[in-house]
């Protein structure tokens, strides 16, 4: 009669742990893939709504599209308003206007990719970044600083 060879049997603190290891690399694949396709859409900051910057080893220029209607609208907030034109991906802003108390110390008029307003109120600091998605002005980044003593 045949002897058989008993087979080697993985422990079970083994095998839970390679389970454990197969679904966190599964999870993190499924992650990475989620955020690269969709995840620019669901903050509205995906394509900026042409590929003619794709590609392009210098964006410092940027010409507004004649072609394309251009879209205004105002960012707002406590600190005021942001006046922003697109056309295409292009963006130009007009003068800021600060709400009371609040006053502009820069701010970057255009055309470019994106443009950016710098607010001031006593040592609270608001940088507002817009760029133009699928030809619209929408709010990029919002960054809120408290400045050191005697930086107001």
């Amino acid at each position: 009669m045949p002897r058989t060879v008993p087979r080697a049997r993985i422990p079970r603190p083994a095998r839970y742990a390679g389970a454990w290891v197969l679904a966190a690399a599964l999870a993190v694949a499924v992650g990475v893939t989620a955020t690269t396709l969709v995840g620019g859409s669901l903050r509205e900051r995906g394509v900026i709504g042409s590929s003619d910057l794709v590609g392009r080893a210098e964006i410092d220029r940027v010409e507004p599209d004649p072609q394309a209607a251009a879209v205004s609208e105002e960012i707002a907030g406590r600190f005021g308003a942001f006046p922003v034109t697109c056309r295409g991906f292009a963006a130009t802003a007009t003068a800021p206007r600060p709400a009371p108390g609040w006053r502009t110390v820069s701010f970057e008029q255009g055309p470019d990719d994106d443009v950016d307003a710098v607010f001031v109120s006593g040592r609270r600091s608001i940088e507002i970044e817009v760029y133009c998605n699928r030809g619209r002005p929408r709010l990029g980044e919002t960054e809120e600083k408290v400045l050191p003593s005697g930086a107001s």
